[in-house]
């Protein structure tokens, strides 16, 4: 989001130029700079014992593109929780291990997505209103149901390159 008012009193804001930041909207009444803000989320490629991943249709999302778990962080709560939360309520699976793979701006939307692996035990899926089906796919063989070049793909590559596959 990128602050033409203040948040705080309303003014319009001016452009001010803030040392190595650059130009900076600045609220001249409160005298604070209003730096762009972002949303925070996590997307997580959900692998079993197999070599499998977890491979999503959300036609909200893609009605063409399978998808990983992914979900905003809620105030108070870590990305790794986060993380367990979103594989438990999309999946109904339980997160055994998380790792942090590396973060993804995505501009489209404002955000910012912090990627995981994260690994669980093969079982029949629980899966929640907003997933319209769900099933296991070999690790190397997911990047062709993704969307090329995407966050989940570039995620599940890495993953790839990272294990050698």
């Amino acid at each position: 989001m990128h602050f033409q008012y203040c948040p705080y009193c309303g003014n319009k804001t001016a452009d001010r130029e803030l040392g190595d930041e650059g130009m900076v909207p600045y609220c001249e009444k409160c005298d604070i700079p209003l730096f762009d803000m972002f949303s925070t989320s996590i997307i997580t490629a959900v692998v079993n014992e197999y070599g499998e991943v977890a491979l999503l249709r959300q036609d909200y999302v893609s009605t063409v593109n399978h998808v990983c778990v992914a979900g905003y962080i809620k105030v108070g709560e870590s990305a790794e929780e986060t993380v367990i939360r979103e594989v438990k309520e999309e999946l109904g699976l339980d997160a055994e291990k998380i790792e942090f793979i590396r973060s993804y701006p995505y501009d489209k939307k404002q955000m910012l997505m912090l990627g995981y692996k994260t690994n669980v035990k093969k079982k029949d899926f629980a899966l929640s209103g907003e997933v319209d089906s769900a099933e296991w796919v070999k690790l190397s063989d997911a990047p062709a149901l993704l969307r090329e070049g995407g966050i989940a793909w570039q995620l599940v590559k890495e993953i790839n390159d990272l294990a050698g596959a």
